[in-house]
């Protein structure tokens, strides 16, 4: 039997999704929770490998299984073994070829920036803090020739395993609500620090520091020496993954998950 289980996560409480032998990690976390309801070892896949201190409030994850458990029982026995920076939301019995990754078809982030002029309290680990002002509309103009098929070099980590830099983005939108200015992006699939890497450059041009046009010239020069700071991982959350309809995955249930 293959499960699929939605996952959220407090990222602050991990050293990212992937098991380490000497480091918390999520993926460790559920896999001990999962392996107490099952009676056997477990080993779960995932959408889309978070860093450390990176959110999740739509991660989706598969595992196998001989146990005969009710879908109830695979989220409340989990959730009860699992520490309580980590939720399983909800489980469904998929296909023997779905898989959490590839059968993907689209992934969606957020990332949130608190604009005010004294910093957090608490949202500290959970939203990055810009003191200067920032131009959203700016911003948003910018972050447009980011969208479609590109090579993303100059936004890719140094240490990205990904066979290749070309990724799709199908729809980036920067707004401000209040003193919350929040990058919303959704596409195929992301390369390692892709979306902190837009908002790092994105922050220098929405301070002023930076033309809009940057933005392309970095997109067009393929080098990541060129594309300024990595912004932190707190303000980040993975918020949606998207599947083919007959894979019976459930969409997001807040609000907040949705770009």
């Amino acid at each position: 039997m293959k499960i699929a289980l939605g996952l959220e996560y407090d990222g602050a409480a991990f050293s990212g999704w992937q098991r380490q032998s000497h480091a918390r990690t999520v993926q460790a976390s559920l896999e001990d929770a999962l392996s107490r309801v099952a009676n056997h070892s477990v080993v779960t896949w995932c959408a889309g490998r978070t860093d450390a201190g990176v959110h999740a409030l739509g991660q989706v994850v598969h595992f196998e299984t001989e146990a005969v458990r009710t879908l109830r029982s695979w989220v409340l026995g989990t959730n009860a073994n699992l520490p309580r920076e980590v939720a399983v939301r909800w489980a469904v019995e998929v296909a023997p070829d779905f898989n959490a990754r590839f059968s993907a078809t689209a992934r969606a982030y957020r990332y949130l920036i608190f604009n005010q002029p004294t910093r957090l309290a608490l949202w500290a680990h959970h939203a990055t803090w810009e003191l200067r002002p920032l131009d959203a509309p700016r911003m948003h103009l910018a972050a447009q020739a980011l969208v479609g098929e590109h090579d993303f070099s100059s936004f890719r980590a140094a240490g990205c395993q990904a066979h290749h830099p070309v990724r799709t983005v199908h729809q980036i939108n920067i707004s401000r609500e209040g003193s919350q200015v929040v990058l919303v992006v959704r596409a195929n699939a992301f390369l390692q620090h892709m979306v902190r890497n837009f908002t790092g450059a994105l922050l220098a041009i929405g301070r002023g520091e930076r033309p809009v046009e940057w933005m392309g010239e970095l997109l067009a020069a393929r080098d990541r020496t060129q594309a300024g700071v990595t912004a932190p991982p707190e303000g980040l959350y993975l918020t949606r993954v998207d599947y083919p309809a007959h894979f019976g995955i459930p969409p997001p249930d807040s609000d907040f998950s949705h770009p």
